[in-house]
């Protein structure tokens, strides 16, 4: 989604210092290969003990990344000083998440003052493919300080 412009100049810096804060992201071993004006990109690599009886990531850990990847797109636009909490999100499961790499690509849909819509697509990696894994649709709000 282009066409948003961060209102805090250092977005780069205070939304990587967050995510670097973030230690239940770090326990998944979520890197951030993405980050814009509205949008983050997040990827987890598939592990043994993230994986739900049948072998495919859980829906917990795949949730996580899509609501921290949406957390994250919104956050980039907000004003220094402020913050974001997910207030609400919908969350479809498309497929048995099972790859190497799941990506979840969030973008801003709507920025308001205090709202924000946020979509985050998850995708499993594997074998030279990508597979859609899970669509969320959230909201944040923006706290100011």
């Amino acid at each position: 989604m282009a066409g948003f412009t961060a209102r805090n100049p250092a977005f780069r810096e205070t939304v990587r210092a967050s995510f670097e804060s973030q230690t239940f992201m770090r326990t998944l071993g979520v890197r951030m290969t993405g980050l814009e004006p509205g949008s983050c990109v997040l990827e987890m690599p598939s592990r043994p003990d993230l994986c739900q009886q049948n072998g495919f990531v859980h829906a917990g850990a795949t949730t996580a990344i899509a609501d921290t990847a949406a957390g994250y797109a919104a956050f980039s636009l907000v004003p220094p000083g402020a913050n974001i909490l997910t207030v609400e999100f919908k969350m479809n499961l498309l497929n048995p998440a099972e790859g190497e790499v799941l990506v979840a690509r969030a973008e801003v849909i709507k920025s308001g003052r205090t709202l924000m819509v946020v979509r985050s697509d998850v995708t499993a990696r594997g074998k030279g493919t990508e597979t859609p894994v899970a669509a969320m649709l959230a909201t944040m709000m923006s706290l100011q300080t």
